[in-house]
């Protein structure tokens, strides 16, 4: 009866070995001191930035760790994605068109160019009363229709438009156009 106890106890007692080993490996292995910013866990848009040089993260819970960084359109804003409906007046112009889309975008439009004073003259396309999703310079550029150049000036934020044709040679208004003739 004494080698049956004996036999029953040292199994017990190596079953709690077991069963304390084990628990302690788990436990090892979900614990850890620090993160590393290279993990494979890190969600990136860009590309992996030099070993050398660290991205500092924020852990926002169990597994979701945030880079510490701008965004591209942050840095650029001409590259901020911009969703706006213009209002729709009976006297729209291109020039009110431009305000409007650069009016929350950290920009604002060259108010003295002949350039824009020509496009306060140009009536608002209905197609153009919603833009977007865009880039705001894409934005910028289609609602000037490819008639100027867009110059923007980072350091004063400044958008203005350059005329690509010289006056001389625009169409004038009202001019015939010769259209093709139709063959049966």
């Amino acid at each position: 009866m004494l080698n049956t106890f004996r036999s029953s106890s040292a199994a017990l007692g190596a079953r709690a070995l077991a069963l304390l080993l084990g628990s302690m490996a788990l436990v090892a292995g979900c614990a850890t001191d620090k993160v590393s910013p290279s993990s494979s866990a890190l969600p990136s848009t860009q590309a992996t930035p030099p070993p050398d040089e660290l991205v500092p993260v924020l852990r926002y819970g169990r597994y979701t760790l945030v880079e510490l960084t701008a965004d591209p359109p942050q840095r650029a804003l001409m590259q901020q994605v911009i969703d706006v409906t213009i209002p729709a007046t009976a006297h729209a112009t291109v020039g009110d068109a431009l305000r409007y889309a650069l009016l929350r975008s950290g920009y604002q439009l060259c108010e003295d160019a002949t350039e824009v004073r020509r496009l306060d003259s140009l009536p608002l396309p209905a197609a153009h009363l919603h833009l977007g999703p865009l880039m705001l310079r894409d934005a910028l550029v289609l609602l000037v229709g490819g008639t100027g150049h867009l110059q923007v000036d980072e350091t004063t934020r400044r958008v203005c438009f350059i005329s690509s044709a010289p006056a001389n040679e625009a169409p004038a208004i009202g001019s015939a156009v010769a259209l093709p003739e139709a063959r049966p």
